[in-house]
């Protein structure tokens, strides 16, 4: 009995934790009808800032949180202004981009200032227990309730009894009306944005203290949590988002008690999946709240799309086809083999996301798919590999889009979150489903590429095959593009209502171009395995899949030719420069900004 009181003492001080990130993000979605991926970077900013401070300032516990708060309000506000407020006139897709990308520098800039490695971050608190009934609690979890019910008091009685906080319940009911009343939005946007990064610095720097270490990788599991939390809550719903953060620690708690720690993110993201597809406005929303709006249909750019000659792509396919019968070094071909993988994984995502307008953020999860069941079906069947490649390919189109179908009813924001979490549960399911995956331990000695009975040993020949797979896909998508099937895919990404209004499926649709889509990357996946020869949960993250939405961007939505270009472009140019490898996603995070801003449609333009 008083371990389940400790478990749910414990529920309660991680959930007041998230409340600070999930309140924040409900402020700001208030607002700005935005959901910032990048408040899990600022989180990460707070906890090495309050590092600074306490290991290297000595600073005292009451100014370290101040310092932490206000630190982190700037960042905030320098998001706001310089990152977002541009932005503000232009489709709802692109500032939820722009956070993405706003996260993968300001997390990049904190591993080159501070290093990858972990760093432990004392509490400044006595190491002592007290007995409450069967359990016990320490002064941090104290502080860490008390942290979250006196923000939760303050941000109420701002709301209530300040100005400024009319302002911004004003802003979060009717945009356009409060302008028209003379509301200062832009005002009202940083203020937001100040207090949310305030308390997402905050919260990261309890974290850090509770588990006495911080790392530059918890931004991204700070961000999914605070998003579960809000989602369940109510997007946009401040109480909803407190509640949600609460249940969210204790189905957690919980589920470690029963099951063990390595089940306890994979709870939080059956929990949101179950509130999407059965209440997706979120536990506490009002039953008349108007649905979402599209979110990808309005982000195609007015422009024509660059045609390319058939005889200049005839020739620059020839000459990619050729480049091994010339001197060319291993480091080349292999660079381009990585493009050419890429390259797989773009066109299943322009696809998706260009062409019938599902913004996937979990795209990675398809490529594992495919990846795994080649790996299983050749090491442990002994099917032969081309055979298994294929069956890795047809298994991630079935099985990916089986998952992937409840978000099908889903519109705006809310289909992006559900691909992320359902993403982030396949990842979590081959972690623990250790009789079939092998657990943590993952896959090794995974025979090599091979055709015909052939090993495809030598760089050029696995060159030539990878190049030979991803032309032949790309050909195939052209085709299904410039079909009916293509025209109906394009008319669901351009308005949904109206295309159901003249009698297309929009489930059946979007089905039939994720069986294309998981098909293209679940083939890549299995070829990456076998070049690997190794590969376990963590082979294929989310980070593969927003790298592989800024190709899509970079070469235009729905682009087939641009899908390619953009992979080359991406994979080779660091390359090229000889940028270290920790730079290079720094180098994506400012290209999805640069795109976002200013090329909206991309290089080649969105077709």
């Amino acid at each position: 009995m008083s371990s389940w009181l400790d478990y749910t003492i414990n529920g309660l001080i991680v959930g007041n934790v998230y409340a600070l990130v999930a309140v924040g993000l409900a402020l700001i979605f208030g607002v700005s009808r935005l959901i910032n991926f990048a408040q899990g970077s600022i989180y990460l900013v707070g906890a090495y800032i309050g590092w600074v401070a306490v290991v290297q300032l000595h600073t005292p516990l009451p100014l370290t949180i101040i310092v932490v708060a206000l630190a982190a309000a700037l960042v905030g506000l320098i998001i706001e202004r310089f990152g977002l407020r541009p932005l503000q006139n232009s489709a709802r897709i692109a500032p939820l981009l722009a956070t993405i990308g706003i996260s993968f520098v300001l997390d990049q800039i904190v591993m080159l200032t501070f290093s990858p490695n972990p760093r432990a971050l004392p509490s400044q608190l006595p190491d002592v227990r007290f007995q409450v009934g069967n359990g016990t609690i320490g002064p941090l979890d104290l502080l860490i309730a008390g942290v979250g019910l006196t923000s939760a008091l303050l941000l109420f009685v701002f709301l209530r009894y300040s100005k400024l906080g009319w302002a911004v319940r004003a802003t979060a009911q009717d945009r356009d009306a409060a302008m028209q009343m003379g509301v200062d939005v832009n005002r009202v946007n940083q203020a937001v944005f100040g207090i949310a990064a305030a308390l997402g610095g905050v919260s990261g720097m309890l974290v850090g203290m509770y588990y006495n270490q911080i790392d530059t990788a918890m931004s991204l599991q700070a961000t999914l949590k605070g998003v579960v939390a809000e989602v369940v809550g109510g997007a946009g719903n401040v109480p909803g988002a407190v509640v949600g953060s609460l249940l969210l620690g204790l189905v957690e708690s919980y589920g470690v008690a029963v099951f063990g720690t390595s089940y306890r993110n994979l709870f939080a993201f059956l929990l949101l999946v179950l509130v999407l597809v059965l209440r997706p406005n979120g536990l506490f929303a009002s039953a008349r709240q108007a649905p979402p709006e599209p979110l990808t249909g309005t982000f195609i750019a007015p422009s024509r799309p660059v045609r390319i000659p058939r005889w200049a792509l005839l020739i620059a396919v020839g000459g990619f086809a050729i480049l091994p019968l010339f001197p060319v070094s291993f480091y080349v071909l292999q660079t381009l083999i990585n493009a050419w993988l890429l390259g797989m994984l773009a066109l299943s995502l322009t696809l998706v996301a260009g062409t019938i307008g599902q913004v996937s953020l979990g795209h990675a999860a398809l490529l594992a798919i495919g990846a795994y069941t080649s790996a299983l079906l050749s090491s442990s069947f002994s099917v032969p590999v081309g055979l298994a490649v294929i069956a890795g390919g047809l298994m991630s189109a079935a099985l990916g889009t089986t998952l992937i179908s409840p978000s099908f009813r889903l519109r705006g924001h809310y289909v992006s979150i559900a691909t992320l979490a359902i993403g982030e549960i396949v990842s979590l399911v081959i972690l623990n489903w250790e009789s079939v995956t092998r657990g943590p331990i993952g896959i090794s000695g995974i025979p090599p590429l091979s055709l015909f009975g052939y090993d495809l040993i030598s760089a050029s020949s696995v060159y030539w095959f990878s190049f030979a797979v991803m032309v032949v896909l790309a050909l195939l998508q052209g085709r299904l593009l410039n079909s009916h099937l293509g025209r109906s895919f394009r008319a669901i990404r351009d308005d949904d209502i109206a295309a159901r209004a003249y009698g297309l499926s929009l489930n059946r649709y979007k089905s039939l171009a994720f069986i294309f889509g998981g098909f293209a990357a679940g083939v890549s996946g299995a070829i990456a395995a076998h070049l690997y020869s190794y590969i376990n949960h963590e082979t294929f993250n989310t980070q593969q899949s927003i790298l592989a939405l800024t190709v899509v961007i970079l070469g235009g939505l729905g682009n087939v030719v641009g899908a390619v270009v953009g992979s080359v472009a991406l994979v080779g140019l660091p390359e090229v420069f000889r940028i270290a490898a920790e730079y290079r996603i720094l180098i994506y995070g400012i290209v999805l900004l640069l795109l976002v801003r200013f090329r909206p449609q991309g290089l080649l333009g969105t077709i």
